[in-house]
C-alpha cells in the first residue's frame, strides 16, 4: 500500500520558514506524557538503556519511538507520539539511547545514527509481551536507527509497519550541511557540540584515554567530533567510515515492511535530495515530501494553537496498514 497523507500540510500563520518550523516546534510541543513506568534493559555488554513505557488492553497496537540526537524520551516530538498513542487505546515505550536517560551509561561508548543493536534488543522483549502488532516511529538520528534495523531485518523485521521522520539518509551530507553554514545552522552546530562534548568530558573522566581529548575539544564541526570521538569509540576508522556503514539510503530497497518516510524539502539539516530517489522504487515505501516544514518542524493550526502534523501522520499512516492487514492475510 502507498499512503496518501489524510491532509496537506500548511504550516501555521507566521512561521512558514524551515528554521522557524524547526525552532519553534522545539519549544512550543507541549511534553505532558501518559502515566509511564521507567524500565531499565540491561545489555549483554554490561550496560543499560532506559525505557519509558505504558500499555495498551491485550492485543493493542504498541508503538516503539526512537528519538533524535541528543534526545531523549522527554522530547517534544517523543510525547507527541505517546499521547496519541494512548488516545487511541495503544501502548508504547520510548527508548532512550544510551547516555540520554539523564544518567551516564557504564560504559565508554554510547550510540550512533547506524546503532540497531540495542534497540532490537528492547523490540524482542516487547513482542515477547505485548499480543497486539507492534509499531515503529523514528525521528532524525532515530529514524536512521530504524530505517537501519528495517534494512539489516528485512522479511524478519519485528514490526509490522514503520515511520521515518526526517531522517538523514546520507549522514556524509548531513554533517556538511550543518558544518558549512553560519547563522542558524551555527546555532544547531554549537547546540549539539555542547552536550556531545559535555558528556565526552565526563567520560575521559572515567576512561582516560578512550579518545583524544584535546582532538575533541578543538572539535568545531560535528564530522570533527565524530571523526575524534564518536567513530573511533564505535569501531569505526573515523567520520567518513561511520557515515559511509551507518547511512541508511544506500540500503532503503532493503525494506520489507510498510514504511512511513516523511521529510520536508527545505529541511535545514539535509542536502537535496532530503529523501533519496531510489526510495520511490521500493513498494514497501511510502515516500511523503513536503515543501515545507523544517527539521522535525511541521507545525500547522495556529501559534496559539499549534498542531504537529508528522506525527498525527504518521499514528493515521499506523491506522491504514492495520486496518488493511485483514484483507492481505
Amino acid at each position: 500500500m502507498k499512503f496518501q497523507p489524510t491532509e496537506p500540510f500548511v504550516p501555521a500563520p507566521g512561521i512558514r520558514g524551515a528554521h522557524a518550523q524547526t525552532i519553534y516546534a522545539s519549544l512550543a510541543r507541549p511534553t505532558r506524557v501518559p502515566p509511564l513506568r521507567r524500565e531499565r534493559r540491561e545489555l549483554p555488554d554490561g550496560d543499560f538503556v532506559d525505557l519509558d513505557s505504558f500499555d495498551g488492553p491485550p492485543g493493542a497496537p504498541h508503538v516503539v519511538v526512537l528519538h533524535g540526537l541528543e534526545g531523549s524520551s522527554q522530547a517534544g516530538y517523543v510525547t507527541e507520539v505517546l499521547r496519541g498513542a494512548a488516545k487511541r487505546g495503544w501502548g508504547a515505550t520510548a527508548i532512550n539511547f544510551r547516555s540520554c536517560s539523564g544518567e551516564p551509561n557504564r560504559l565508554a561508548r554510547a550510540y550512533h545514527s547506524g546503532d540497531t543493536h540495542d534497540t532490537r534488543l528492547v523490540m524482542a522483549d516487547v513482542r515477547a509481551r505485548v499480543t497486539g502488532p507492534m509499531l515503529a516511529v523514528g525521528f532524525s538520528l532515530g529514524a536512521n536507527v530504524l530505517c537501519r534495523l528495517l534494512e539489516e531485518t528485512g522479511d524478519a523485521a519485528p514490526v509490522t509497519a514503520a515511520a521515518s521522520i526526517s531522517a538523514p539518509y546520507d549522514l556524509a551530507a548531513c554533517c556538511r550541511k550543518l558544518d558549512a553554514g553560519g547563522g542558524f545552522l551555527w546555532l544547531y552546530r554549537m547546540r549539539f557540540l555542547r552536550t556531545l562534548k559535555s558528556k565526552s568530558r565526563e567520560k575521559l573522566v572515567r576512561f582516560p584515554g578512550a579518545f583524544d581529548g584535546k582532538a575533541m575539544e578543538a572539535a568545531r564541526t560535528i564530522f570533527g567530533f565524530d571523526d575524534v570521538v564518536t567513530g573511533p569509540l564505535h569501531g569505526f576508522e573515523g567520520a567518513d567510515h561511520y557515515y559511509r556503514e551507518a547511512s541508511s539510503g544506500p540500503r532503503l530497497g532493503d525494506i520489507r515492511r510498510p514504511t512511513l518516510l516523511l521529510s520536508a524539502a527545505d529541511d535545514p539539516m539535509l542536502e537535496s535530495p532530503v529523501i533519496p530517489a531510489a526510495a520511490h522504487d521500493n513498494p514497501f515505501l511510502s515516500v511523503v515530501l513536503t515543501e515545507h516544514g523544517g527539521h522535525v518542524g511541521f507545525v500547522a493550526g495556529r501559534l496559539h494553537r499549534p498542531s504537529f502534523w508528522a506525527e498525527d501522520q504518521a499514528l493515521r499512516f499506523f491506522e491504514q496498514v492495520l486496518a488493511e492487514r485483514p484483507a492481505a492475510m
